[in-house]
């Protein structure tokens, strides 16, 4: 079962106080001027639990959308007076949030992939395929319930008056994501964040803390990576008196003053072994000894541990306790680099010119096309770190009214320009096999489901199909 399939099925039961969620069917409209063809599948779908309206045109169509509630539109590309296009660009108006799936037949794909740029989530080929057209609804009606617990979810933030370092994102992954650390929020379960460098861990750390009945206690942070060997159980446990050479009086450690609250663990892969032992049994027992002291201490404390490292990887090498890393891993979050979620990179450079214009005082309005598309396509090895510090550099070296490429890193076009030098000629026989070897991979990893490869490569069956024909994958 997939990650989107198991929050879809505990939508349910959510966040604290939100106690049930409902999950909603889907008003669906059929916009299509062949009668026989539209009661048919209006039929099918009463028959499978959806709403249903229909529309023989595309003014019909206009007129249901502004008066009634339509979650997704089923809506043809080809129909006298106004066609399928005309009535997707009329319907996104009225309803930004409308979703839509085209219909078109095999020669007019070119259109359908034009519609999808216009805000179509996906385009279905005549004559429809039921069991097709069933999964992608399906997969809308995850995806508006997943928006739904998630806007129920920052109702939860704003009640308990708690705002912490936006995680501003778009895509389905990040979604996902967020949905299960309000999920996992009000147990005491031990978290693992696991991501490369940059990726916003600390921050996934705050949602969870701060989603907790623990959020009116203190979040106290421990970067393990900073900190001298000497001094990492000092400022765990803390110290007496004497305790060593410069301790002239006792300390309280960050397990103390978490009591009641989260300890958070960044860079917990870089611990010594010899601490590893007493976390251990803090996190069974509770208990620990400040250094220098005999006293046994208690402190209520639920540990987030994050790490950019393979713990598992890290247990065979005998660097990390595997004891210690079972009791970490209860539930393990891996936060995906930016650059596997390029669709969350618009909204990122629009926020952080947003904040380092007023922090700059200036009135950037924006990027050059040509700034705003080698942004777009570099990859971001130091992930929303990166970007933020790319984009509060331009701001800040910027002159005039736009982020040009002059006020870029000149790494930027080095690494398209090395990237570029890589390929040969053979562009297109390299992509191909790389794509081969996605969807290899996917249908290995899916023991062959067609359906369950699709959703781990992010595109519908039907493409799948498509490309699996394309490159000759039986």
């Amino acid at each position: 079962m997939s990650l989107g399939e198991e929050l879809h099925l505990s939508s349910l039961y959510l966040f604290g106080k939100v106690n049930k969620v409902a999950i909603k069917a889907l008003d669906i409209l059929i916009v299509e001027d062949e009668a026989p063809q539209r009661e048919i599948l209006a039929g099918f779908l009463r028959k499978k639990g959806y709403r249903v309206k229909e529309a023989p045109d595309g003014e019909k169509a206009i007129k249901i959308i502004s008066s009634e509630n339509v979650d997704l539109m089923l809506v043809d590309l080809k129909m006298p007076k106004m066609d399928g296009i005309e009535v997707l660009k009329e319907a996104k108006k009225i309803n930004p949030d409308l979703d839509a799936i085209v219909i078109t037949a095999y020669g007019s794909v070119e259109s359908a992939v034009n519609a999808m740029k216009l805000g179509a989530i996906d385009y279905i080929t005549k004559p429809i395929d039921l069991e097709e057209l069933l999964i992608l609804l399906e997969r809308v009606s995850r995806q508006r319930d997943l928006i739904r617990e998630n806007e129920l979810l920052k109702e939860q933030l704003e009640e308990k008056k708690v705002f912490p370092g936006q995680i501003i994102y778009k895509s389905q992954k990040m979604a996902e994501l967020i949905n299960l650390c309000g999920r996992v929020a009000n147990s005491k379960a031990t978290v693992l964040l696991q991501g490369e460098s940059g990726t916003g861990k600390e921050l996934f750390a705050r949602l969870i803390h701060n989603l907790s009945p623990r959020s009116k206690k203190p979040m106290v942070v421990v970067n393990c990576g900073a900190l001298q060997e000497t001094l990492i159980e000092s400022e765990l446990f803390g110290h007496e008196k004497g305790a060593f050479t410069g301790a002239i009086q006792r300390r309280i450690g960050r397990c103390e003053h978490a009591d009641g609250g989260t300890l958070f663990l960044d860079e917990v892969g870089e611990l010594p072994l010899s601490l590893q032992v007493k976390l251990l049994r803090f996190i069974q027992e509770g208990e620990f000894q400040r250094l220098g002291g005999n006293q046994v201490l208690k402190a209520d404390v639920r540990i987030i541990a994050a790490t950019n490292r393979d713990l598992s990887k890290e247990v065979e090498k005998g660097k990390f306790r595997e004891d210690l890393y079972f009791r970490l891993n209860v539930i393990a979050i891996t936060i995906p680099p930016l650059r596997e979620r390029k669709e969350d990179i618009p909204l990122l450079l629009a926020h952080f010119l947003t904040l380092f214009s007023k922090e700059n005082y200036k009135s950037i309005k924006g990027y050059t096309k040509e700034a705003f598309s080698m942004l777009l396509r570099y990859d971001y090895p130091g992930n929303v770190r990166e970007l933020e510090n790319i984009v509060e550099r331009a701001v800040v070296i910027s002159k005039g009214d736009y982020i040009t490429t002059d006020d870029l890193p000149f790494t930027l076009g080095e690494h398209e320009t090395k990237s570029l030098s890589k390929e040969n000629i053979n562009l297109k026989n390299k992509l191909e096999a790389l794509e081969r070897d996605l969807i290899l991979q996917a249908l290995e990893e899916a023991k062959g489901n067609q359906s369950k490869a699709a959703n781990k490569l992010g595109i519908s069956e039907r493409m799948l199909r498509y490309k699996l024909k394309r490159l000759g994958i039986k």
